[in-house]
C-alpha cells in the first residue's frame, strides 16, 4: 500500500509598521531521527531580499537562521513537504537485558551523555507530591512501566487548546488538570526525569488521517484528515534508543508524529524565535494536509471508475487471448478470520485451532442455503504443505450446474463437533450398508491399515546423514508418526 500526503504550513506576521528584525531562527525542518519517509521538503520565507543558513543546534535538529538585511512590515515561513504515510510499529526495537526490567539504572558512561536529560527543573509542592503517591513499585518491564505512565497522565490531566505562548510548569498543569500537549508532554519529561529516565521535549508535525473502516475495538481515529503542530516526550531505553511518548493520546509516537525539534526544554524547540523591533503585530496561521498518492488497498478497494476501465482492459486482454486460442486456469481462495477473535493463533499463524473447523462447517452450510441448494458436502483432505507431516483439511461443496440435487437432507451430513463423534465401528457399518445399497457383498467392505513395510522401506532408504532421531521430535504429530 502506498499513501503520500502533502503538508503546507503557513506562518505570517504583520506589523503596524516597519521594523528592523534581528536574525530569526525557525525549527520547521524534520529532524534526523524521524522515522516517517519524508519524500520533499521546502521551506520559503519572505520578504526578499532574505539570506538564509541551514545549522544543526547542539541536540542534533535542524534549523534555519534567517537573516532580513532591510525593514519589513511582514514575516512569513512556509512549509511544504510530501510524507510517506506507510504505517509504522512504535514497538519495533529491542531494549538491552540490562534495562529490559523496571526499574534499571544507566550505565555510568551514557548517564554522562544523558545527563542534560537527566536533570528535572525545579518542581513545586504539586509536583513532589504526585512523585510521592506514584508507585514505583513494578513486576514488569520498563517499558510496560513507562507506557503505563504515559497512560495515565492522558487520562488524568484534560486536554484542550491554550492560544498563550509559553509551557505551563507542572505544578500549573497538575492544579488546573489540563493543558495544551506541550504542557502534557513538558509534565512527562520532569515526571520521567524524576524516575531516573532521560527524557526530552519533542515539537514536531502530527498527521491523522481518517481511517478507511470503523475500528472494532480501541479508539476510532480521526473524522477527517487533518494536521497540526503538536508537543510529545521521548524516553531513552538502552537498546531501543528513544521512544516517542504522546500523553495528550496515551499512545506512542508513529507514522503521524514527524519530529522538528527534540531538546532538553521547550524554549529551545520554539517552531520560530526572533526579535524585532517595538510594533502591533497581526499572527497568522494554516496548516493543511492533502492525500496525492493512494494505492487501493483492501479496506479501500478500487473505485467504481477504476473498477470500469480494469474490466475494459480485461475483456481487451480475453479477446486477444481467444483470437490465440491460448487456454487459461487459475486457482486461488479468500481468506477468512473470526471477527470474534481475530488475534488468535489459529488466524494468524496456526494450522488448525479451537474454533476453525466448527466455524468452517458452519460457514459452509450457510453458502450451501445461498449458492447451491440440494449440493452435496464434502469433508476431505486439503492441501499438503511441504515440511508438514499431515494435509490440511478442506470442506468442500458440490452441485450440479442443471440445479438438480446431489443431496436432498442437509441434516444427514453431521454438524462439526456437535452430537456423536464418528468412530471406526460407525465407518465400518456405513461402508458396509454402501455396499448392499450398491448391490455388491458387503463382506468385501475391508479394513485398511497403513503397511509398515513401506515406512520401513522409507527408513532404509534414508542418506547416510539422515536418520530416525532427525524427526521433529516436539511435534506431537511426528512422535505420534515414529511411535506408530
Amino acid at each position: 500500500m502506498t499513501l503520500h500526503v502533502a503538508l503546507t504550513h503557513r506562518t505570517e506576521y504583520r506589523y503596524d509598521r516597519l521594523v528592523a528584525m534581528a536574525p530569526h531562527t525557525i525549527r520547521l525542518r524534520p529532524a534526523p531521527h524521524t522515522r516517517t519517509p519524508v519524500l520533499s521538503y521546502s521551506l520559503r520565507v519572505t520578504p526578499e531580499p532574505h539570506f538564509i543558513n541551514w545549522q544543526q543546534d547542539p541536540f542534533g535538529n535542524f534549523l534555519a537562521r534567517i537573516v532580513l538585511p532591510e525593514k519589513t512590515r511582514e514575516f512569513s515561513a512556509t512549509v511544504d513537504l510530501i510524507a510517506d504515510m506507510a504505517v509504522i510499529n512504535p514497538f519495533d526495537f529491542f531494549v538491552d537485558d540490562e534495562a529490559k526490567e523496571w526499574p534499571f539504572t544507566y550505565a555510568a558512561s551514557l548517564a554522562t551523555e544523558l545527563q542534560p536529560y537527566l536533570a528535572p527543573t525545579a518542581g513545586g509542592p504539586l509536583l513532589e507530591g504526585y512523585m510521592r503517591r506514584l508507585d514505583r513499585r513494578s513486576s514488569g518491564t520498563s517499558l510496560d512501566f513507562i507506557c503505563d505512565l504515559n497512560r495515565r497522565l492522558a487520562s488524568e490531566i484534560k486536554y484542550l487548546i491554550r492560544m498563550e505562548p509559553g509551557v505551563q510548569t507542572p505544578d500549573e498543569t497538575l492544579k488546573r488538570g489540563s493543558g495544551s500537549c506541550r504542557d502534557t508532554g513538558w509534565l512527562l519529561v520532569q515526571v520521567l526525569r524524576r524516575l531516573g529516565v532521560a527524557a526530552r521535549f519533542v515539537s514536531g508535525y502530527l498527521i491523522q488521517l481518517k481511517p478507511d473502516v470503523v475500528a472494532l475495538d480501541g479508539p476510532a481515529g480521526a473524522s477527517t484528515d487533518f494536521t497540526d503542530l503538536h508537543a510529545w516526550a521521548e524516553a531513552y531505553l538502552p537498546g531501543a534508543g528513544w521512544i516517542g511518548l504522546d500523553p495528550t493520546s496515551g499512545l506512542l509516537a508513529s507514522e503521524g508524529h514527524i519530529p522538528l525539534a527534540a531538546t532538553p526544554e521547550p524554549s529551545s524547540a520554539a517552531p520560530i524565535s526572533g526579535a524585532h523591533d517595538k510594533a502591533e503585530v497581526e499572527f497568522a496561521f494554516a496548516m493543511s494536509v492533502t492525500r496525492i498518492r493512494e494505492t487501493p488497498r483492501v479496506t479501500m478497494p478500487y473505485s467504481d471508475a477504476q473498477w470500469s476501465d480494469i474490466l475494459a482492459a480485461g475483456h481487451a486482454v480475453d479477446a486477444r487471448l481467444d483470437a490465440g486460442d491460448v487456454r487459461l486456469t487459475m486457482g486461488g481462495e479468500p481468506t477468512f478470520v473470526s471477527i470474534d477473535d481475530f488475534e488468535g493463533a489459529e488466524w494468524n499463524i496456526a494450522a488448525v485451532g479451537p474454533t476453525k473447523r466448527g466455524l468452517a462447517d458452519t460457514m459452509i452450510r450457510r453458502l450451501r442455503k445461498t449458492f447451491a441448494p440440494g449440493g452435496f458436502l464434502h469433508y476431505g483432505q486439503g492441501k499438503w504443505y511441504p515440511g508438514e507431516l499431515l494435509p490440511r483439511w478442506t470442506f468442500s461443496l458440490y452441485w450440479r450446474r442443471d440445479g438438480k440435487p446431489f443431496w436432498r437432507d442437509e441434516a444427514l451430513v453431521a454438524p462439526e463437533a456437535k452430537g456423536k463423534v464418528a468412530a471406526i465401528a460407525d465407518a465400518e457399518k456405513f461402508a458396509r450398508a454402501l455396499a448392499t445399497r450398491l448391490g455388491l457383498d458387503p463382506a468385501h467392505a475391508l479394513p485398511a491399515y497403513e503397511d509398515p513395510a513401506v515406512m520401513i522401506m522409507k527408513e532404509a532408504g534414508l542418506p547416510d546423514n539422515v536418520t530416525v532421531s532427525d524427526n521433529q521430535l516436539d511435534d506431537p504429530l511426528a512422535r505420534a508418526g515414529i511411535a506408530a
